[in-house]
């Protein structure tokens, strides 16, 4: 029998800025860059299963380091189960590379949802039809960006455009 992973938390914030949301990630050396990132900032961290490593994988801590009582992490066993529990009166978008629509576009407000698909698959279509999209250049010929990567540069300009720095 599966355990309820909706009560693995650490900490639990009151009032997060924002919300990063990674659907079923992949590396674990990403979700800890990920986490420390959202520990700094005050982001809460939504994890939608199945992941691609266990939650105790020594990459995964190492890359958190000894932050993770620091990391407000909620487990979500599906995409549905994560959208039961999603804050309803709050916005929910998708960072993708399948959208020409740049992200300093998009008006985010403290407390809404960033959807970050898988490091190798990216979200399903089916999600990226039904939410908004939208997606940090890339002038090389490289075809992605680092998941954390990514995660860093979209969280901190909402950041800074909401004020909170």
């Amino acid at each position: 029998m599966m355990r309820d992973i909706s009560k693995i938390r650490h900490r639990t914030l009151e009032d997060p800025h924002l919300h990063v949301v990674l659907y079923q990630p992949e590396i674990p050396a990403n979700t800890g860059n990920i986490a420390r990132l959202c520990g700094a900032a005050e982001i809460r961290l939504h994890l939608i299963h199945p992941l691609g490593f266990k939650v105790d994988d020594r990459h995964l801590k190492r890359a958190g380091l000894d932050y993770w009582h620091e990391v407000d992490v909620c487990h979500h066993l599906d995409f549905e189960a994560f959208l039961t529990d999603m804050d309803g009166s709050r916005k929910l978008v998708a960072l993708t590379r399948h959208t020409s629509t740049t992200y300093t576009e998009a008006k985010i407000g403290r407390g809404d949802y960033l959807l970050f698909g898988q490091e190798t698959k990216g979200l399903p279509s089916s999600i990226r039809e039904s939410y908004p999209c939208y997606a940090v250049p890339i002038w090389g010929k490289v075809r992605s960006l680092n998941l954390s990567t990514t995660v860093g540069i979209v969280a901190y300009h909402y950041l800074h455009k909401m004020g909170t720095f």
